[in-house]
């Protein structure tokens, strides 16, 4: 990076850590450069998205498409989310990150797959065939554009999660989830209602991770991120009641 590059570059504060972190946490689906393995030239796919529970981007590809070929044989990538509004498209935040994929297998592939299926069900129409895999981009370093004058390099310690035991989290989460959007809808509501101040509906539970819980409603996708983090999954449940009670103050309030 040059100087001049340098300069122009704002500080990372935790204010842009947290926005980076939404914008990856809410998109549905980004553009996927590679590096094709017959030419040597940059592809670009778009790919539908999720995130594992550290944080990573998910990705599933279809080997009809080669470019699981692509991924196998080259493992650096990058990744574009963000979605411009109304306007000039430039002025709109997006966010590159560049990173080096692997393809999930076990239990971190039956992970990756329940996690993207809470945000795209479906795709449970093919998510299982055989030409399918499931891959996640472990970052390196990122460009956010905030927009005009808005620009940011960030290291992948300010986009990773952490946990003291990531082996219990996901051991936990998984039936955490099921059983908020089974016995806990009105919890659900006021999460994404009250805290996101989103619209009203039937808001379901995507995800859970120590800096905050996903949301879907149809296909808006929202992200609450604790006032401070949690560092083990014996601390969640507590946190959740919390919230509640948090939602249910303001919206008192704001009624």
């Amino acid at each position: 990076m040059t100087e001049q590059e340098k300069s122009v570059l704002r500080e990372v504060d935790e204010d842009v850590r947290r926005s980076a972190k939404h914008m990856i946490r809410t998109a549905r689906f980004g553009s996927l450069a590679l590096i094709d393995q017959n030419d040597g030239h940059p592809v670009v796919s778009r790919v539908g998205l999720a995130t594992d529970t550290n944080g990573m981007p998910i990705i599933p590809v279809s080997s009809l498409s080669g470019r699981d070929a692509d991924l196998a044989a080259d493992t650096r990538a990058s990744l574009l989310v963000g979605e411009p509004g109304k306007g000039d498209p430039l002025a709109h935040g997006r966010i590159t990150l560049q990173g080096s994929v692997e393809r999930l297998a076990e239990a971190d592939h039956a992970r990756a797959r329940r996690r993207y299926l809470a945000r795209h069900p479906k795709a449970s129409i093919y998510i299982d065939f055989a030409d399918f895999s499931i891959w996640r981009l472990n970052v390196q370093t990122a460009s956010l554009n905030g927009g005009f004058g808005k620009a940011y390099a960030l290291a992948a310690d300010d986009l990773s999660l952490e946990c003291n035991d990531w082996d219990a989290w996901n051991a936990m989460e998984a039936g955490a989830v099921e059983h908020m959007n089974d016995d806990h809808s009105d919890a659900n509501a006021l999460y994404g209602e009250v805290l996101c101040k989103a619209g009203a509906g039937a808001w379901r539970l995507t995800g859970l991770d120590p800096e905050g819980l996903d949301l879907a409603l149809g296909d808006q996708h929202e992200r609450y991120t604790y006032a401070s983090k949690i560092t083990k999954a014996e601390e969640l449940r507590p946190r959740l009641v919390e919230l509640v009670k948090e939602a249910r103050t303001l919206q008192g309030t704001i009624g």
